[in-house]
């Protein structure tokens, strides 16, 4: 990354001081239990994949960003323990203690780590050691992005800050009119070349990160319906870029692409989920709430297959790899799956637990974290 590289909360309560009020999960509003999901077939291993490696860390039951930076991957547990690790041998480059439980991390350059503390400390970490503290004045659930020797926070509170990666002093702040609700979930904060994308309520939004100042503004979603809760469009997870190119999902309403070059949106189609997305230059993919997954054409929107084989399951977002898709589900599954069509290809289970974080790619390591603090190694033999 660089730069020329359902839980909701009132916002009136996000302000340091006041007290925290957590309503009820969107997901949940119906009343109705999620049915059961359908058992499995036996696995046939059609692409094979071998464990390279595994390590432990505390139990992670906080939404775990997991940042890759070239081969180093930066991992975090809810107690406030970070972990790099050298994705090519599996070894721990550092293991430190923020001293605090987490609510939002990690971000990395690779050489800093940036986390959020659940009392709202920005913490900067560098060689296994604190390098700095700042109060934020609002809670977040976005790890904060490390790039161009500074630090960038997204607070629940839809404002954008920068802070000096080497001093931690507070370079600049944006802030925005929050909506009466937003979301307790990561959000978006990228670097697309010179310009830093995060997303403001259904909006990809382009800022100057030198000073904060918006560049352009593209609705991804617009709010809807009559009450609080069903005019929420927050954008949240993972996106997908290539090139110019930035694709989003606005939670709970649609899936949409932006040309973040001319700041103009490409298209934007509806879609029933709350995780990120992934891609490549040919399609979207992404999970649903109900367990579909789906892959929509990136010129055009359009739905170029769709699979219900996971109907009912609790999915991560996607990570597109090779020919394949790999998804994390919530019974302790990583899901390998053809990119051309949904096809199963492979099955794995870490360790039982739930898979955590959507799973990454780091050099030719795909690394998966599981709720009980297990970090896994997988490769294509």
């Amino acid at each position: 990354m660089n730069f020329s590289q359902r839980s909701m909360l009132p916002a009136s309560l996000l302000r340091a001081g006041a007290a925290a009020l957590v309503v009820a999960a969107l997901a949940a509003c119906s009343g109705t239990a999620k049915p059961k999901p359908a058992e499995l077939p036996p696995n046939q291993a059609v692409l094979g994949v071998r464990q390279a490696w595994n390590i432990r860390i505390p139990k992670v039951d906080f939404p775990l960003t997991t940042d890759v930076s070239g081969d180093l991957v930066t991992v975090a547990a809810t107690d406030g323990t970070v972990v790099m690790i050298d994705a090519r041998s599996g070894q721990e480059s550092w293991r430190a203690s923020v001293g605090a439980p987490l609510a939002a991390g990690a971000g990395s350059d690779g050489s800093l780590v940036a986390v959020i503390t659940a009392g709202n400390e920005l913490v900067a970490l560098q060689g296994g050691k604190v390098l700095w503290r700042q109060r934020l004045p609002a809670q977040s659930y976005t790890a904060p992005l490390v790039a161009g020797r500074r630090v960038f926070v997204q607070t629940a509170d839809r404002t954008t800050s920068a802070w000096d990666g080497q001093t931690g002093r507070r370079l600049w702040s944006q802030q925005r009119t929050a909506e009466n609700l937003v979301l307790k979930r990561p959000g978006v904060l990228i670097a697309v070349g010179d310009t830093l994308v995060t997303g403001v309520g259904g909006r990809l939004v382009g800022i100057n990160p030198a000073n904060g100042t918006s560049r352009w503004e593209a609705p991804i979603a617009a709010p809807r319906g009559t009450n609080d809760v069903e005019r929420l469009v927050d954008l949240t997870g993972s996106v997908s870029r290539v090139g110019d190119s930035v694709c989003a999902r606005a939670y709970y309403a649609s899936v949409g692409c932006v040309d973040t070059l001319r700041g103009t949106l490409l298209w934007s189609k509806p879609a029933n989920g709350a995780e990120g997305i992934a891609g490549d230059d040919r399609f979207v993919y992404g999970t649903e709430e109900n367990g579909n997954v789906v892959a929509w054409r990136r010129n055009d929107g359009e739905r170029a297959w769709q699979i219900d084989r996971f109907k009912y399951r609790s999915l991560t977002a996607p990570l597109a790899v090779g020919r394949s898709l790999i998804i994390g589900d919530s019974t302790g599954l990583v899901h390998v799956i053809s990119r051309e069509d949904g096809a199963p290809l492979n099955r794995l289970t870490p360790d039982g637990s739930a898979i955590a974080a959507a799973p990454v790619l780091s050099g030719n390591t795909v690394v998966v974290v599981t709720r009980n603090g297990g970090v896994f190694g997988y490769r294509p033999e």
